[in-house]
């Protein structure tokens, strides 16, 4: 009998997809209508490819989709798909200027998460400070109207972002995709209907002190 990740790793390989992570965005897409043809798409935490190649295919060769990550893709992508080797938190020169020169953007995506450290409260502070950083990007160069996507791990923190985007969107919601195991921490925060508030409005989230791992 084939385990739960086995399912959606297989279905992967089958259709040609880096990593079972397509099949959130695919679900995501489904129930809140995200991507139309001709959109220009920001996706953060891109590698290894498969939120990029899956926003290609839905916007269609007269759409954008920028992606940047820490580490390169593991993927070739179709002539739409421009991507840059970026830290959220050290952006270069080269990143600004294709963000204001390709942007303003109709979705902003990031499925960024920390390297985990196996010490809850430690994770979630780290998820929750690039949180912060996709939501002060998504709100500097999005259109009014567009829908932004984050992945978040539960916990104090989530709720009043949560809040921060009811303030900043016409609707925002978390979303747990059946593609997430059910055991692990991550669920999505999805945002719609940016209402056009100016960057200020959306800061980095204050960071808790973090207690030390056990042991």
């Amino acid at each position: 009998m084939k385990t739960y990740r086995d399912h959606y790793f297989l279905k992967a390989r089958r259709e040609h997809y880096p990593a079972r992570s397509i099949y959130k965005l695919q679900e995501m897409d489904k129930r809140f209508r995200l991507f139309r043809p001709g959109m220009r798409v920001l996706d953060l935490g891109a590698a290894p490819g498969s939120w990029s190649l899956g926003a290609a295919e839905r916007v269609g060769p007269k759409g954008l989709v920028i992606g940047a990550d820490i580490r390169p893709p593991a993927t070739p992508f179709p002539p739409q798909v421009r991507f840059l080797r970026e830290d959220i938190f050290a952006k270069t020169q080269a990143f600004a200027d294709m963000i204001r020169e390709e942007g303003p953007f109709d979705v902003v995506l990031s499925d960024m998460a920390p390297n985990t450290t196996g010490h809850r409260a430690t994770d979630q502070a780290r998820s929750a400070a690039l949180c912060g950083e996709a939501l002060a990007l998504a709100v500097s160069c999005l259109i009014k109207g567009g829908s932004f996507v984050v992945k978040v791990f539960m916990g104090p923190e989530v709720k009043s972002y949560l809040e921060r985007l009811g303030g900043l969107f016409q609707q925002a919601r978390a979303f747990k995709p059946a593609g997430s195991r059910p055991e692990s921490m991550e669920t999505f925060a999805v945002a719609l209907g940016f209402r056009g508030l100016p960057p200020p409005a959306a800061g980095p989230l204050p960071q808790p002190s973090l207690p030390s791992p056990p042991g």
